[in-house]
């Protein structure tokens, strides 16, 4: 039983959470969340949430902003209208990739999002493969990094067979690509640039053999595709047998669909934590995959007080 539960939504993705709703049988929470004429977001709860534990599911996918403002000011609405615990679902964190200073007079924007959301009073964070393990660490509230590893594992299985070979498409990932390789009984196998920094110069080598292998690529977001497709252009001059891709968040910025439907990739498979576009909807080589469940199943056991990590052994 789920007893003093609620949870609600902002314009961000309504789907994800009405499947959240339907996995732990309970109602979407009545709240409208509206933008005036002249940009400003109103938020009002439309039933009594006094004493209750409220999750809220809101990932800051585009347009970033509005979509971090809007869980900014229902978190605030929340807290004024005495929820006793006030949990962010979080599936996709906005800025993680500013997660350090690489350059003199930079900011660390991944942090100053942790300190909006904490200065709101979120009591707890559920996130989903955030981009730097690190991240936890600006707050001093409980944060839950998810992963979507169940369910990607679960379709590669049953959808890859012999000679697969899991291929990291720069060496930040090569911890992910190699979790994978492993629990698939894969090989694994790493992009190395050579040559000038330029993305589009240079040449491209690997560590690892990928020549007449079913290759995957893994990463943990797509959003311009540039990183992605130098990779598949890499795999096919080598000689891989079919080129394949897995991420959790497909931000798919700018005309990255269309490169990707142009290009020699077979299939870009993905999860639902961000809202797919009309004109990605249209093309045939975009696998989604849902984590309602895979989120479901963590707030059932937060809210139970149950092991969160389990969920991956």
């Amino acid at each position: 039983m789920l007893d003093g539960i609620k949870l609600f939504t902002g314009n961000a993705n309504p789907d994800l959470a009405l499947a959240i709703c339907q996995y732990l049988d309970i109602n979407l929470g009545k709240a409208t969340v509206k933008t005036f004429s002249d940009g400003e977001i109103m938020v009002e709860i439309g039933e009594n949430v006094r004493g209750k534990d409220i999750y809220v599911v809101q990932p800051a996918c585009h347009p970033v902003n509005k979509n971090l403002m809007e869980l900014l000011i229902m978190i605030d609405a929340l807290k004024r209208a005495s929820a006793a615990r006030i949990n962010v679902i979080f599936p996709y964190y906005s800025y993680s990739r500013q997660d350090r200073k690489v350059a003199p007079r930079v900011p660390i924007s991944a942090k100053m999002v942790a300190d909006l959301l904490s200065v709101a009073v979120a009591h707890r964070l559920v996130s989903l493969d955030l981009h730097a393990n690190q991240i936890q660490g600006f707050f001093d509230i409980p944060v839950d990094n998810i992963f979507s590893a169940p369910v990607m594992l679960k379709y590669l299985k049953e959808n890859f067979g012999k000679d697969l070979v899991i291929v990291s498409p720069d060496a930040g990932g090569v911890e992910r690509a190699r979790a994978f390789a492993k629990r698939l009984s894969a090989s694994l196998a790493i992009v190395v640039k050579r040559g000038t920094q330029d993305a589009d110069t240079g040449s491209w080598e690997f560590i690892g053999h990928v020549k007449n292998k079913n290759a995957v690529i893994m990463d943990d977001m797509v959003d311009t595709g540039r990183t992605l497709l130098r990779a598949v252009e890499a795999l096919k001059e080598v000689g891989a047998a079919t080129i394949n891709a897995c991420c959790t968040h497909g931000v798919l910025s700018g005309d990255s669909v269309e490169r990707i439907e142009k290009s020699t990739l077979e299939t870009l498979i993905i999860s639902d934590s961000i809202p797919l576009g009309e004109k990605e909807k249209q093309t045939s080589k975009i696998v989604v995959l849902s984590v309602a469940g895979l989120l479901g199943e963590a707030i059932k056991r937060v809210h139970h007080h149950d092991s969160v990590s389990s969920l991956f052994v």
